[in-house]
């Protein structure tokens, strides 16, 4: 039979003394008799007694433990983002619950479970507007969205400056001289593949083109989607010399549907994607894409949340960082080498 933990009574017994005296001897209390202390503290080390740090935090009303939930824990971009924020928080002496809720039921009975019942201290939502689990996100502790643009009342945000990244794709794939550009986006629920859109749509005006509707379509993130999305547009006949995917698994996806049809990247189409996912420089072609680092917007949203819970009244925060084009073998020139001036 395993030994249950040792508790302060148990200490309090065997020196002889009551609890209150055992707990003045742990917290340091000078005013104790010098041999009973040396009882407690030969009661401590014979029975291997450890304070229960948690309950001595929630005592003082902090738990000095911070939940996250995402909608998976493989995906990339999440575990990454998981990494960033738990090394942070690690760094400032708090502990980083990570949880898969892929769906609002589930969000709903973590929610209840770590947060309403103050076992963390606060928490950080990855993608809250993926569905209805930001209208669960409780409103009574300190609370962080992560990868969402959209402010709520008193929430701070972190994320990717998805407009501009939307923007600086369709750039590059301009002044290569497309004139007729796919795009390939995220679900259209969630802010970032909305963003990423209207600065792709942005970029094309300022440069007098007009973005065809119909060679949009919209995925779910996935490779399949991605190879399903380009199989549509080329059954359809849509015409186009370039693809912008929203993020780089659509844009594996899209390649191969090219290559079964018999086009070849970048020679006859140009591909972009975005994230720069690991896998991105090892592709053939190497993937142009738009660099991300979630590592990054980890840390931001720990950083965000362990202010939020040390100091409540501060100014809610949106936070927003940049995107970095990385050129790899995926685009090139049009045949004609005629590159746009969009700056005049």
């Amino acid at each position: 039979m395993p030994r249950s933990r040792v508790t302060l009574r148990d200490v309090a017994a065997l020196a002889g003394v009551s609890h209150q005296t055992v707990s003045r001897v742990i917290n340091g209390y000078e005013r104790v008799n010098p041999e009973t202390r040396s009882r407690v503290e030969q009661a401590i080390q014979q029975l291997g007694y450890r304070r229960n740090e948690v309950a001595r935090s929630m005592a003082r009303g902090r738990t000095h433990l911070l939940a996250c939930f995402s909608p998976n824990l493989i995906d990339f971009t999440f575990a990454s983002m998981i990494e960033g924020a738990e090394q942070y928080a690690r760094q400032q002496g708090y502990f980083l619950l990570s949880a898969s809720a892929p769906d609002e039921q589930t969000f709903a009975c973590l929610v209840e479970e770590l947060v309403d019942s103050r076992r963390a201290d606060g928490l950080i939502v990855f993608n809250p507007f993926s569905d209805g689990r930001h209208s669960l996100a409780p409103r009574n502790a300190p609370l962080v969205y992560a990868g969402v643009h959209t402010p709520a009342d008193g929430v701070d945000t972190v994320s990717l400056d998805d407009w501009l990244a939307g923007y600086a794709a369709a750039y590059h794939l301009l002044n290569l001289g497309h004139h007729q550009i796919a795009c390939l986006t995220g679900p259209l629920l969630e802010d970032c593949s909305r963003e990423r859109l209207d600065g792709f749509h942005t970029a094309l005006a300022e440069a007098g083109v007009n973005a065809d509707p119909v060679c949009t379509r919209e995925g779910d993130w996935t490779v399949e989607s991605g190879y399903r999305a380009m199989q549509a547009l080329l059954d359809i006949g849509c015409s186009f010399s370039a693809v912008c995917a929203q993020n780089d698994r659509m844009a594996i996806g899209a390649i191969h549907a090219l290559r079964q049809a018999g086009y070849t990247v970048p020679q006859d189409v140009s591909v972009i994607g975005f994230d720069d996912i690991p896998l991105a420089a090892f592709l053939e072609p190497p993937l142009t894409t738009m660099h991300q680092d979630p590592f990054e917007i980890g840390q931001a949203a720990a950083r965000l949340l362990i202010g939020r819970v040390e100091q409540p009244g501060t100014p809610v925060q949106h936070v927003l960082l940049p995107a970095e084009l990385v050129v790899r073998g995926s685009t090139a020139p049009t045949a004609d080498n005629c590159r746009l001036n969009i700056l005049g």
